[in-house]
């Protein structure tokens, strides 16, 4: 019994690990999507596009509430930044 306690015990800090890691890329998925909508593509340098259409194709396959909670975790951020900085 103490030895699936013990792998309880691990999953739980391995699931914590996993969620504390999609919370972070979720914040630079929300970061990236806000940066490329506003960006105006006919003014970046040429070299630059490929990497933009890449960001861009690669959030366009996010499933909608991925996407959704990406924003959500930028914007939590952006008003915490505000609300300090207002202080």
């Amino acid at each position: 019994m103490r030895h699936r306690s013990e792998k309880i015990t691990m999953l739980g800090r391995e699931l914590e690990i996993l969620m504390g890691e999609r919370h972070k890329l979720l914040q630079v998925v929300g970061a990236s999507a806000a940066l490329i909508a506003s960006l105006d593509s006919r003014q970046l340098p040429r070299e630059a596009l490929e990497s933009a259409d890449l960001v861009v194709t690669s959030i366009n396959a996010l499933p909608e509430e991925t996407l959704r909670d990406a924003l959500a975790a930028v914007r939590a951020e952006i008003e915490e930044d505000a609300n300090v900085a207002s202080h």
